[in-house]
Order: structure tokens, then sequence, then C-alpha cells
């Protein structure tokens, strides 16, 4: 039996073959090339919660520090998480709060790279999601009502489709 997986066009979802059936891309014959891709986020939150968050005085620690090893370490597991996505060896991933103090909010940005067959979006969005929920986990005990919006992915680099950014 073989399985057929025609080449996708624009409007064609790659997870799925001609049957309809769900897999795993194929990405054996595609060319090594160095892949990047940023992602962000925020989370909004009461200010006092924020201010917490700053001073370093929440009941757990550093919120901050510890969403971004969270971060860092949700980028790694995203094909654990994600049924499709392919295990990857990722060479970088960086991740970077910015507080906004008008907004009362927390931006997330997270930057992954690799040299490899297939990118790293999933593996950017796993970051920020994951360091937004880790700040959520953190403070919830004060701030129940606190919202995670905006995760997406803002540029991408590499392979075939060459680069992307997202519209303002």
């Amino acid at each position: 039996m073989t399985d057929s997986h025609p080449t996708p066009g624009a409007d064609q979802l790659t997870h799925f073959d001609a049957t309809g059936q769900a897999h795993m891309v194929d990405v054996g014959a595609k060319s090594e090339t160095h892949r990047v891709a940023v992602a962000a986020g925020t989370i909004r939150m009461k200010p006092e919660t924020l201010a917490l968050i700053q001073s370093g005085n929440a009941k757990k620690g550093d919120v901050l520090g510890i969403a971004r090893i969270a971060a860092i370490m949700g980028a790694k597991r995203t094909s654990d998480l994600i049924p499709l996505c392919h295990p990857l060896a990722l060479t970088r991933v960086a991740v970077d709060f910015e507080i906004d103090v008008a907004a009362s909010c927390v931006h997330c940005r997270a930057q992954v790279e690799l040299v490899g067959k297939t990118g790293v979006e999933m593996e950017a969005l796993t970051a920020v999601q994951v360091g937004l929920l880790t700040i959520y986990d953190m403070c919830k005990a004060v701030d129940r009502g606190m919202v995670m919006t905006n995760v997406r992915v803002l540029e991408k680099h590499g392979g075939k489709s060459g680069d992307w950014t997202a519209a303002v």
C-alpha cells in the first residue's frame, strides 16, 4: 500500500493525505536551511498584579524569570504537545518580556531558530503561550481575571517559502 502525499497548493492543508487522513508531513526531501520564527503575545492584568511582578515580591518568586525558563522548555517540548509537529533540535530559543505599565500588561516575545528541514513557528508560538500561562499560574492567587491575547507569529525566515512578516 502506498501513501499518497501530493504537493500541497496554497489552498490545501498539509497535515492530511489525499484520502483526508491525518499524517505527519514528510520533510525528508526538503533542504536544511537556517530557519527562524518570532512570535509574541500579551497578558493583561490588574495594575496591582503588575506591580507585584515588577517588585519581584510575588509569593512564588521571580515571575518573569520562571516564565522565561518555562517558555524555553515549552519550545523544546512542542512536539510532545502538538500531535503532528516534528521533534526538532533547536539551536536557539530567546524569550523576552516587556512590562507595559500604561496598559497594565506584560508582552512576551520569543525567537526560535534551527538549521533543519522544517520551520519553527509552532515552537515560537508554544514558547509564548507557555510563558504567558506561567505568569498566569504564578499570579492567579491575586488576579484570576488575567487575559492572554494577541498570540501570533510575527515573522518567519528560511525554507522554501522564504521570508514572511505579519501585517501590522
